[in-house]
């Protein structure tokens, strides 16, 4: 199993972790004002473990071909999609909301497939089709789904597409800084939440309810966001995506650990569908003659094959190491996935 898958899988589960623990906190505060808090504890904390990390603060390192990408991915990720998924859930009952966040692994596979250019052979496919079957099955209501009017489900399809639009956005800095790009999405995405929320009239919880909604959203809304771009880097945006679609089976496995719930042959049958899916891609053997054309880029790595460049004298020899640093066009073969060295056409 490859460093990148997990990631992604610790993203899922992270997150997926993160959703009953969320469900504990929302009859102490309203949904958008929790909202905010989740991401501002999130954009607080990594920011303390960046200045812990580096010893001080440091600059982004983004070039200024990169900023409109991060500001694309925080306005759609974190302002416009929130304001979609609640205005959708006021008009839509619950179990079709579930449904239908189920759409955000679709959208973001689809968009990468077709805007971005990411390789999808059958067994990608294949594997995307029974995760999200798997999620499908386990938000699938037990009775008939009823919805209020047409604009909940729209609304929350929109909400999906922007999260979708999010990731494939932020798979283009996906090289740069993973703990900044993270804290930067929550710090700004948390504050303006929690202004709006405020501005509803929406009241302040407890400095208690604060404190734990500020810890569930640094592990799954922030460390988990650190361990999705990481895995964008490596995997792109499609196949990161299917692998964080089982977050909702781990959300339910958690909720049936620590709240009681019991457990549906649904489940089981999810269980299995998630896992054929994670199997499929695990499995994967992407490998064919292409070429690396002329790049320049700055990232964390280690020399080789794709990194044969030169240090000046004062080098320490330390690996892995991050600095500018430029790629040769060069011609091989060797399994690859559509990471940060290979985003070529097929």
């Amino acid at each position: 199993m490859s460093r990148s898958v997990l990631y992604a899988l610790t993203a899922a589960v992270l997150f997926g972790a993160s959703t009953p623990l969320a469900k504990l906190l929302l009859g102490t505060m309203s949904p958008w004002m929790l909202a905010g808090v989740l991401y501002v504890g999130s954009g607080i904390g990594l920011g303390l473990l960046r200045l812990v990390r580096d010893r001080g603060w440091r600059t982004s390192g983004l070039t200024p071909a990169e900023w409109p990408w991060l500001l694309g991915s925080i306005f759609f990720g974190g302002l416009v999609a929130p304001v979609c998924l609640l205005f959708g859930l006021s008009a839509a009952s619950s179990s079709s909301a579930s449904l239908l966040l189920n759409l955000e692994a679709v959208l973001t596979a689809l968009i990468a497939w077709l805007a971005f250019k990411e390789n999808a052979d059958r067994r990608v496919v294949l594997g995307m089709v029974a995760i999200v079957a798997g999620g499908v099955v386990l938000a699938w209501p037990s009775g008939e789904v009823t919805v209020t009017n047409a604009m909940g489900p729209l609304a929350i399809a929109a909400a999906c597409l922007c999260w979708a639009v999010d990731n494939n956005l932020t798979r283009k800095v996906s090289a740069s800084d993973a703990l900044f790009i993270a804290g930067a999405k929550g710090l700004i995405a948390g504050t303006i939440n929690m202004a709006l929320a405020l501005l509803v009239g929406a009241q302040l919880p407890t400095t208690a309810k604060f404190l734990a909604a500020m810890l569930v959203g640094l592990g799954g809304y922030g460390i988990s966001l650190v361990m999705f771009v990481l895995a964008l880097r490596g995997l792109g945006a499609a196949r990161t995506g299917a692998y964080f679609a089982t977050a909702p089976f781990i959300g339910a496995a958690m909720a049936v650990a620590l709240l009681g719930d019991t457990t549906t042959s649904a489940f089981w049958l999810a269980c299995l569908l998630m896992s054929l899916g994670v199997w499929l891609h695990l499995t994967e053997r992407h490998d064919h003659l292409h070429t690396h054309e002329r790049l320049a880029h700055a990232h964390s790595h280690r020399h080789d094959d794709h990194h044969r460049h030169a240090h000046d004298p004062s080098w320490n020899g330390q690996e892995p190491h991050a600095h500018p640093h430029d790629h040769a066009e060069i011609t091989h073969q060797h399994p690859h996935f559509p990471d940060i060295h290979h985003r070529h056409t097929h």
